[in-house]
């Protein structure tokens, strides 16, 4: 789901982006953190489920700040004033003809939503705050770590450096961590970004929150890695009638962790009715993949292949039906409506990581599991322990998962029984057997297609590809920009109509002869 479109709405001599989304009874006015981007925002999943959900039950007004984002850049020299930003949510909430709204404050916008409830109660419906704080040395961090992490930020940024700052459960998460490196080039520049973090460590709004009238929510996670949770504990206090939720979780950004719990809050609090979920628990079927290095690779070759698993991991539980559903330490976790499907997705990833010069080790269970957030609880618990019991290439399943794929054409074979935490008596497990009862439905009865026409030089590249060498590398190799190999990649797997580097290497090894493919 994505906004129509993106417009602007002047403030001063600045142009605010905009955007709204959904067609609620009242308005629901975002405020975002310390950076943002309107059209980046849209390709994180759960950034992009907490937009969903708000503009369920509202009519979403989303802005980027001046100076980040779509928004006009500002003088570094001259930044504007906590009053000035504030301004500009009046000039949104009028380019978007909204006279009443509700105030959404998440983190460094939080402030900016205080003053704006304060100075302009008549247009403040309720004001959310999250992760909010009035005093930024105070609750945030001290002149000294702030200026540790502006020298982060002048000599790192864009390449996802301040990611431990705000969000340190995520760190691991390749994916993630590659979005947050974009998230921060596309915000704003290192310069704009260090003079930011400066202008947020002026705020001080401690003498402006007993005159806040609105009904107030304020959300804080209870381990908050950047805004110490005494923060919200305080503003509590001080704005009257406000009411406090703590909620679990350790990593700042309103849109990482369980954001179906802060979407539920909000609502209820602005609609006055609870939030109704679409089905509180599910049967689910749960895949634990793990990989580790059996070869001594060096760690930056390690590196490589482990980020090029998991991009593979991704594109085959999103093609066997599943849902990528996190990543808990090294252990990377999905879940499908079904345990065949499970199966099968544990098949291909055992396939891939072969190809890529990883080794696997896979458990699968079935179980009632949350129906929002990272999958929780004695089920997921259960399958992480089958998948730290599996030796290397094994799919190890509790029997459940035999029992209820019955007449799929999946075999197994008994492998006893394995004790596991908080369970009184071991469980029962099988192992999924061999590869040609793993896939028949991935696998075409046909007669296999003849190689597709490679030239001599593609041909190389294919065979680079097959020895596990990164794009550099071949380019390095051939003597070639890298970004002709790039080139030369995308044609090959338009030629032989294959999704990724990991199955040109399996073409090229299927397909070698004397000379290669």
């Amino acid at each position: 789901m994505r906004p129509i479109e993106t417009r602007y709405a002047r403030s001063g001599e600045v142009r605010i982006a905009y955007q709204v989304v959904g067609q609620g009874a009242f308005d629901l006015v975002f405020v975002p953190g310390f950076i943002s981007n309107l059209d980046l925002q849209w390709e994180d999943e759960g950034y992009s489920r907490l937009l969903k959900r708000l503009s369920a039950f509202s009519r979403l007004i989303l802005f980027d700040k001046r100076g980040t984002g779509l928004s006009d850049r500002v003088d570094t020299h001259h930044l504007p004033s906590l009053e000035t930003r504030m301004d500009d949510v009046r000039a949104v909430m009028d380019a978007a003809g909204s006279g009443r709204a509700a105030i959404l404050g998440a983190s460094e916008g939080a402030p900016m939503a205080m003053l704006f409830a304060a100075t302009y109660p008549e247009r403040t419906r309720a004001l959310v705050l999250y992760g909010a704080y009035a005093h930024f040395h105070k609750w945030v961090m001290p002149p000294e770590r702030l200026e540790a992490f502006i020298e982060t930020a002048e000599t790192c940024w864009g390449t996802g450096a301040t990611l431990p700052n705000f969000a340190p459960g995520r760190v691991d998460d390749a994916h993630f961590a590659q979005w947050w490196a974009r998230f921060e080039r596309l915000s704003a520049s290192p310069t704009a970004a260090a003079a930011l973090a400066r202008m947020n460590a002026d705020i001080d709004v401690r003498g402006i929150l007993a005159m806040i009238s609105a009904p107030t929510l304020i959300i804080h996670r209870r381990n908050d890695a950047r805004v110490d949770p005494d923060a919200s504990r305080f503003l509590a206090k001080k704005i009257p009638h406000a009411r406090l939720a703590e909620i679990a979780g350790r990593d700042h950004p309103i849109w990482t962790g369980d954001v179906d719990r802060v979407a539920d809050l909000i609502e209820e609090c602005l609609t006055g009715e609870p939030a109704v979920a679409d089905t509180e628990r599910v049967l689910a079927a749960l895949l634990v993949t793990r990989i580790y290095d059996t070869a001594k690779l060096g760690d930056r070759m390690w590196s490589e292949r482990s980020q090029r698993f998991q991009e593979t991991w991704r594109l085959l539980v999103g093609r066997h039906g599943g849902r990528a559903a996190g990543t808990h330490g090294e252990l990377m976790i999905a879940r499908f409506d079904g345990p065949a499907r499970a199966i099968r997705c544990a098949a291909a990833l055992r396939e891939a990581a072969q190809q890529i010069g990883v080794a696997s080790a896979q458990g699968a269970h079935v179980g009632e599991i949350e129906m929002r957030g990272q999958p929780v609880g004695l089920t997921a618990r259960v399958t992480m322990q089958l998948a730290a019991h599996a030796g290397r290439g094994d799919i190890l399943a509790s029997r459940l998962v035999a029992d209820l794929a019955v007449g799929s054409g999946l075999h197994f074979v008994d492998a006893g029984r394995v004790s596991l935490d908080e369970l009184d008596e071991p469980v029962p497990v099988v192992l999924a057997t061999s590869e040609q009862h793993l896939e028949p439905a991935c696998r075409s009865k046909g007669k296999p297609a003849e190689p597709a026409s490679l030239t001599a030089r593609e041909s190389e590249v294919v065979n680079l590809i097959a020895d596990g060498k990164s794009n550099a590398a071949i380019a390095a190799e051939l003597s070639l920009s890298e970004h002709t190999v790039k080139r030369h990649v995308a044609n090959i797997l338009l030629k032989l109509d294959l999704p990724s580097r990991a199955a040109a290497a399996a073409f090229s090894a299927r397909h070698a002869g004397p000379d290669g493919p």
